[in-house]
């Protein structure tokens, strides 16, 4: 054995250290940086729950040395029993998760996986459970699945790795029980295709280990895992060759060589089984030897394994492995499989789900989405766009005004002249198209610049004002393709005449300060890049370079420059070397400082270029250089006060030798800035409308109303109940919809639904109007574009944009890398992410795949402080999904991967407040359910599908269609595993995803019921479960007096068959009802043309 290492050591230690290297100096950065968090410390309202249980979920199964011992994980704490089975005892406790038990050669020790220190690493511990000790001490890169050397000294183990995409890949690092940072052995194909389950052969000589080979170069959901994904793996750790040892049909995972050597045993899907195998290594011959295991995740994202560790016995006769909830021990010989009973007692922490109440539909609001902020060149006044509008407000106050009296176009990308006399800006109207528009600031004088209809963004002046530089883009499938050909940046002079080509490259064009170039952003190497040209497009130069920014302006002298990273705002001067610069954070170069305490929005300068203003929802921020820079205030002895926030309006710039005071320090990032909204009153309909005679299901209890009649004033029910017995009001419109059922409107939780693009949304937009045609009257988007979602979201509200309800998280809390990355390092980073959100009106964010457990423990706690909700992406990994639910998030968004589940799941689940969102329709662990309905019904052929959604997408998603045989759909095992949770007195909940909007929420009803559920079960789903998940039971999801009027009728009763959920006549949000075959306002003005009907 020790010859087998060293010869490792020899083969990997240049490649190895020189990457231990880096990983070191990554975590040693982190640690700096990282407060200490103790996971297992109750972070808010905690409740202790016991149970014991016969069986259990996804479990790994050591045997000890000596062969009467079994060592096993039942979520998150490790046990250990007699191997004949019995009482279990418990070793490791408390909230920390701990999986993945492996004895020691010498069975004095059990190595184990565990997120105790705020990622999971490896550690190892007493075989009774004494004396823990951690192995690896990453911080940032997650290390799992331990196995021993042959002689106790070292441990592999997988170590994960991800780059931009949220999924990752994982490689085999060998760690010294006494300490370092680790040998890599063996290296990642690339950035997603995953590699785990590490095995030693006896000799220590041969590591085994299982790879997703499949093509294409990186990681695929629905992948078919019959022509086989994963193989099986074998390097040499005496040559440091590497050659596929298993491949082929069913694919080949989590190999495990017996005690001799000999035999090799791994696991292959056959057909809809996943099959233990057994393959004699000399010769290659394989044969099955247990058929009954659980469903594998070869088409998972299995950073933890493809199947949970199994284990030889010590005299090679027998495998211990854990399949159907129980541990067996399976006969090598004949494939017997006998039961090794174990009894459980199971102790859980589980934190209080954070859940608050919602305000659904006040009688005004907060507008707080605002956008393209822009200070006057005075400091006098600032312009920006909300609720489709151009807005003017006085500084430091006064009260904002619309620009223009202009009720027909959007009104968007605003900026000032250099004298501040006149706005030039972008409109959209879905008929007469796009155009850029300038306006002097008292409303007059408007005319367009553009010759010819478009799709225009980013317009701004020259330096003299005698010309403005625009983008003419592409439509997409919302506004329509017409007019997108010749699209670049053009200039064109304001007095009028035609426009001018200067480039096809880049975005955010803007003049310099002499107006003989333009600075654009655009991409060098992989980079963000400042490049600019001529006026004539000619002279390429690129200026700065960045790894992650979003927004890089430079002063208008050009001295400085201001750019928006992750969120916040930075700046620091421009250097000038005739060669691209690169800007970041941590850049050392030159001096840079973070403006931003939260995050910064629509960077902009002063014409002096003494100042950087920038807005964060409703909020304007301000700061001046002399603020920013120490070495500025040094240079200039004259004193004057240091400000924080927005200076008063009209407030004298600095003139040459004015200063703070030099023995000051740099003012902190701003956390207070001036409030420039307002408050809009929310649309409400006057009047009111009796629908008369239906059959009604309220979603009170298991009532259902016959012959009822359900009276609506303005929004909100006011009556229900039996026609005998309900006043219809005079003055209301009746309905007569006697032999039609009327449900709530349908709440989807989880509808990732299209807001537009390039920052306009048609004034008719089709995917809501398919949602409402569907009967969906809520929709919660768990991750949109922030700026666009929370203006549509208001639009909405006040009644200028048809469509459902809509809540958003805005845009994700992304773990991975790449410019939308969450940096969170403490509890105040978690902080400032929730207050940035909160301040354009989220009150949920959706924590997607954080690596490590304190972050995520932080969002919820922040979010608990703030009052907000957490919304988790687990993105199929199960053991985060049950710490979702332990440290009180929300609840968990997509479906556990492992199906079925067992009772210590179901339980902890049912217990906790947390739901559950399934969404059959994207399903980890296998074929997703969307394929089934494209397999099993003609969707082109939908008609009102088709009369809301594009055809050409309609007939490109659904009409050459997968065909799977019925077993080969995982999402129905999912869909019992949802069902058993109901049972149990669990939470379960619609998301529907958006793949096809409006539909693809009754192919999850659909669903649901494959899954057991009953038609009411399934309602329940749909409408009063999802109100309440958001918090919004109070207004939604039932049907009774005082609730908002969200309402479908449907021609045909769901009870009956759930598939009548799509016999939709009328649908009503808000009280206004609609024709839904048309999506015509009964009563009111036909709805606007949707682009291919133009």
């Amino acid at each position: 054995m020790h010859r087998c290492i060293l010869a490792a050591l020899l083969v990997l230690a240049l490649p190895a250290a020189a990457s231990a290297q880096r990983e070191g100096g990554a975590a040693a950065a982190t640690d700096t940086k990282a407060a200490r968090w103790d996971v297992s410390a109750p972070h808010g309202p905690v409740r202790e729950i016991e149970f014991v249980t016969e069986e259990g979920t996804w479990m790994s199964v050591s045997v000890s040395p000596d062969g009467r011992r079994i060592a096993f994980d039942l979520l998150g704490d490790i046990y250990v029993m007699p191997i004949e089975g019995g009482e279990a005892t418990q070793l490791t406790s408390g909230p920390a998760y701990d999986v993945q038990p492996r004895f020691s050669p010498d069975g004095r020790y059990i190595a184990f996986t565990s997120d105790r220190d705020g990622l999971d690493n490896l550690w190892i511990m007493e075989a009774d459970g004494s004396n823990p000790r951690q192995i690896t001490k990453e911080r940032e890169r997650q290390v799992n699945s331990p196995i021993w050397t042959p002689d106790g000294m070292y441990l592999i183990g997988r170590k994960h790795y991800r780059n931009t995409r949220s999924l990752g890949a994982g490689e085999m690092w060998m760690y010294h029980i006494g300490g370092g940072s680790g040998l890599q052995l063996t290296k990642r194909r690339n950035w997603e295709q995953n590699a785990g389950e590490p095995a030693l052969s006896p000799d220590g000589r041969y590591l085994y280990y299982s790879e997703d080979i499949s093509p294409g170069g990186g990681f695929q959901y629905n992948r078919d895992p019959h022509p086989g994904i994963y193989a099986i793996q074998r390097l040499d750790l005496e040559t440091g060759r590497t050659e596929t040892w298993i491949r082929g049909t069913g694919g080949a995972v989590r190999p495990e060589v017996s005690p001799d050597g000999r035999t090799l045993a791994f696991v292959r899907r056959v057909g809809p089984k996943s099959v233990l195998f057994l393959q004699d290594i000399e010769s290659g011959r394989e044969r099955a030897l247990f058929d009954q295991l659980d469903h594998d995740q070869q088409e998972a994202w299995a950073i933890f394994g493809v199947y949970p560790h199994f284990s030889w016995t010590p005299d090679g006769r027998h495998i211990v492995i854990w399949a159907k909830g129980k541990i067996w021990k399976v006969a090598v010989d004949t494939g017997e499989a006998v039961q090794i009973p174990f009894r459980a007692r199971v102790r859980q922490t589980i934190t209080e789900a954070v859940r608050f109440p919602v305000e659904v539909a006040p009688d005004s609001f907060d507008v707080r989405m605002l956008r393209w902020v822009s200070v006057a060149p005075d400091g006098k006044s600032v312009v920006y766009t909300a609720l489709g509008k151009l807005w003017i407000r006085p500084l430091p106050e006064g009260k904002p005004r619309r620009l223009t009296n202009d009720d027909t176009n959007w009104e968007l990308y605003p900026s000032w002249s250099p004298d501040g006399r006149s706005i030039v800006y972008v409109t959209w109207n879905d008929e007469a198209l796009g155009a850029v528009r300038v306006v002097r600031v008292d409303g007059r004088g408007g005319r367009t610049l553009t010759d010819r209809p478009g799709h225009y963004v980013e317009p701004s002046f020259s330096p003299d004002g005698r010309q403005v530089v625009y983008r003419r883009i592409g439509g997409d499938a919302f506004r329509g393709r017409l007019y997108s050909r010749e699209t670049g940046v053009y200039r064109v002079p304001v007095t009028g005449g035609p426009s001018v080509f200067v480039t096809a490259e880049g975005t955010n064009p803007r003049f310099n300060r002499t107006g003989d170039r333009i600075f654009l952003t655009s991409r060098e190497d992989g980079q963000v890049a400042l490049v600019s040209v001529t006026v004539h497009g000619a002279d390429r130069r690129v200026h700065l370079l960045s790894q992650n920014a979003t927004q890089i302006v430079p002063s208008p002298d050009e001295r400085y420059v201001a750019w928006v990273e992750r969120y916040h705002a930075y700046l620091a001067p421009l250097p000038h070397t005739g060669q691209p610069v690169s800007i970041g954070p941590g850049a050392n170069a030159y001096p840079v400082t973070r403006l931003t305490r939260d995050a910064g929005l629509y960077l902009h300068w002063s014409p002096s270029s003494d100042r950087v203003y920038w807005s964060l929802g409703p909020y304007l921020y301000e700061r001046r250089l002399e603020e920013a820079f120490e070495f500025l205030r040094q240079a200039r002895p004259v004193a004057t006060a240091a400000r924080a926030g927005v200076r008063a309006g009209g407030e004298k710039a600095a003139e040459p030798g004015e200063a703070l005071d030099a023995a000051e320090a740099p003012a902190p990032a701003d956390t207070a800035g001036r409030f420039i909204g307002f408050r809009a009153a929310s649309d409400r309909p006057d009047g009111a409308i009796a629908l008369v005679g239906a059959t009604v299901i309220t979603m009170r209890g298991d009532e259902v109303l016959r012959d009822a009649t359900i009276v609506v004033e303005r929004n909100r029910i006011t009556a229900v109940g039996p026609s005998a017995q309900v006043e219809v009001p005079a003055h209301a419109r009746r309905i007569d919809v006697s032999g039609h059922t009327i449900i709530p409107g349908i709440v989807d939780v989880h509808a990732h639904v299209s807001t537009g693009s390039t920052g306009i949304t048609p004034q008719t937009h089709w995917p809501y109007y398919a949602n409402l045609a569907f009967g969906v009257t809520t929709l919660h988007d768990p991750s949109s574009n922030t700026e666009m979602v929370f203006s549509n979201a208001e639009l909405i509200r006040a009644g200028k944009l048809v469509g459902p309800r809509l809540f958003s998280t805005g845009t994700i809390l992304y773990g991975a890398e790449g410019p939308l990355r969450a940096e969170i390092q403490s509890y105040e980073d978690a902080l400032a992410h929730l207050r940035r959100m909160k301040a354009v009106g989220a009150f949920t964010v959706k924590s997607y795949i954080q690596p490590r457990r304190d972050q995520r423990q932080q969002i919820v706690e922040a979010a608990r402080e703030l009052g907000m909700m957490v919304v988790p992406e687990g993105s199929s990994t199960f053991y985060w999904n049950i710490t979702h639910v332990l440290d009180g998030h929300t609840g968990i968004e997509h479906n556990i991967p492992v199906a079925p589940l067992y009772r210590d799941v179901i339980e902890v689940i049912a217990r906790s407040s947390s739901g559950y969102t399934p969404t059959l329709i994207v399903n980890f662990g296998g074929l997703s359910g969307e394929y089934y309905w494209y397999q099993h019904t003609n969707v082109w052929e939908n008609e009102r599908l088709l009369r809301f959604v594009p055809a050409d997408e309609v007939v490109a998603r659904s009409r050459r269609r997968v065909m799977a045989a019925e077993d080969d759909y995982f999402y129905q095992e999912v869909s019992r595993a949802a069902k058993a949770i109901l049972d149990a007195g669990g939470r379960v909940q619609l998301g529907a995803h958006g793949q096809l909007d409006g539909l693809g929420a009754h192919w999850e009803m659909w669903m649901l019921a494959q899954g057991g559920m009953t038609p009411h079960e399934v309602l329940r789903a749909a409408t009063l479960n999802g109100a309440a998940y958001l918090g919004m039971d109070r207004d939604l999801g039932s049907i009774e007096p005082g609730k908002l009027a969200d309402l479908v009728v449907l021609e045909k009763n769901p009870l009956e068959d759930v598939r009548n959920s799509t016999s939709i006549r009328y649908v009503m949000v808000n009280g206004r009802l609609y024709d839904a075959l048309t999506m015509d306002e009964v009563g009111g003005e036909p709805r606007g043309r949707f682009p291919w009907e133009r």
